[in-house]
């Protein structure tokens, strides 16, 4: 069916610098919005970024000017490049993606797995 794949978590210094990925596969017709989310531990899931298939963009007020979200529709591939980390930026990532496939006559939201952000010294 349809799966989104991330990659790029792991283990930062404050102020360090990472980039998430995230990948669509599968019968896949077309993909309209897609974004990030995050949940740190003990916490209620948030929103980080979101951009729109025509490349509009949107920023949760706790990452701007830190992170960037990005996307290559060639490759059905949405980014996060986080720059100025902090430990607050600790959290499980969760890419997101707005789609219809082949299976479906409606579009439906579809999640990653979720990949762990560690921002410690």
């Amino acid at each position: 069916q349809v799966q989104l794949v991330e990659s790029g978590g792991g283990l930062v210094q404050p102020g360090g610098s990472l980039r998430l990925s995230c990948v669509a596969s599968g019968r896949i017709i077309s993909i309209n919005d897609m974004g990030w989310y995050r949940q740190p531990a003990g916490k209620e899931r948030e929103l980080v970024a979101t951009i729109g298939s025509g490349g509009s963009t949107y920023y949760g007020d706790s990452v701007k000017d830190r992170f960037t979200i990005s996307r290559d529709n060639a490759k059905n591939t949405v980014y996060l490049q986080m720059n100025s980390l902090k430990p607050e930026d600790s959290a499980v990532y969760y890419c997101t993606a707005r789609l219809r496939s082949i299976i479906s006559t409606t579009r439906r939201d579809y999640w990653g797995q979720g990949t762990q952000v560690t921002v410690s010294s």
